[in-house]
């Protein structure tokens, strides 16, 4: 499987209209393939939505992008609000949870690690021995590395009942010493991102 993040920079301002639009678009799309999550950010690069496709494969991904540019009332009439498209591709970790609807929370943490070279493989080691204990605090959404788009990417997505909930889930999982995980080697964590971001209506994971 690969993952597909597609995160489109709009015109301050113009993120409600260009969500509740894209939703009205949404149905004709998704009847040759199931849109994973929409969210837009609230803390962090303000003004980003984000929608995220999963695909079996490139030529599945190939094939359905082609159809879709044929489809009526599909892409959504949101150019007029678009500044700036990013799209990348992941490849989710063995441990990271189905991509299917359902209720995690109110709130999502995007965490995006820039690694050294080579660094993925110990990464996705390391994680596979505590990310059991970590789940039980709080809901894992995703993770995986980077293919296409930004190169030795790591990204975690974790779900939270609101900001407060996050702040004491991390605080105890540091205290308690679940997270993070042990054992990494100095100089393999190059650039640490975030941002919080916020489920809309119609998005399948929520």
């Amino acid at each position: 499987m690969i993952v597909e993040f597609r995160t489109y920079r709009l015109k301050p301002g113009s993120v409600p209209q260009a969500e509740e639009r894209f939703g009205q678009a949404l149905p004709a799309r998704t009847k040759l393939s199931p849109l994973a999550a929409f969210w837009h950010t609230e803390v962090g690069p303000l003004n980003r939505i984000i929608h995220v496709w999963p695909y079996d494969s490139f030529e599945e991904r190939t094939r359905i992008r082609a159809e879709g540019q044929k489809l009526e009332g599909w892409p959504p009439n949101i150019r007029e609000f678009v500044e700036e498209q990013e799209s990348e591709i992941f490849i989710p970790a063995p441990f990271s949870p189905k991509l299917e609807p359902r209720q995690l929370g109110g709130i999502y943490e995007i965490r995006t690690y820039t690694l050294a070279p080579g660094a993925i493989p110990s990464q996705i080691d390391r994680w596979s021995t505590q990310i059991g204990e970590r789940t039980n605090l709080s809901p894992l959404a995703f993770a995986g590395h980077s293919e296409l788009g930004g190169l030795n990417r790591w990204r975690h997505i974790w779900a939270y009942k609101d900001a407060n909930h996050r702040a004491e889930v991390r605080e105890h999982a540091r205290k308690e010493g679940i997270w993070p995980p042990k054992g990494g080697q100095p100089g393999q964590m190059l650039l640490q991102e975030n941002m919080l971001v916020v489920p809309a209506a119609f998005s399948p994971l929520r």
